[in-house]
């Protein structure tokens, strides 16, 4: 299903250490060999699926909203995906590099 998102819509990601060194945690998918940020479209889908994601031991996570347009630039930047999830990790649409659906 894909979903189409408004560029200045807010969206949910998970951001490990919060604060000055902060960054959008990515994940992987063995199957498809893609690394990509999960994306959630409210905060308590974002709150369920942090639960399920593979973070780096030892470091704070929270969930943090960020503008769709500008979530897409650092996606960009970083070489990412986007992957819109619900709470319990399905893929609900994937977003290329330039922020069309895949």
């Amino acid at each position: 299903m894909t979903q189409i998102v408004d560029a200045t819509a807010w969206v949910y990601v998970v951001v490990q250490n919060p604060g000055a060194n902060e960054t959008i945690v990515g994940q992987q998918d063995p199957e498809l060999q893609l690394t990509f940020i999960p994306v959630f479209k409210d905060k308590d889908s974002a709150l369920q699926g942090m639960t399920r994601m593979a973070k780096t031991p030892g470091q704070i996570c929270e969930v943090q909203a960020i503008i769709h347009e500008d979530l897409l630039s650092y996606a960009r930047q970083a070489g990412l995906l986007l992957f819109f999830l619900d709470g319990a990790g399905r893929i609900l649409s994937r977003i290329g590099l330039d922020g069309r659906p895949l």
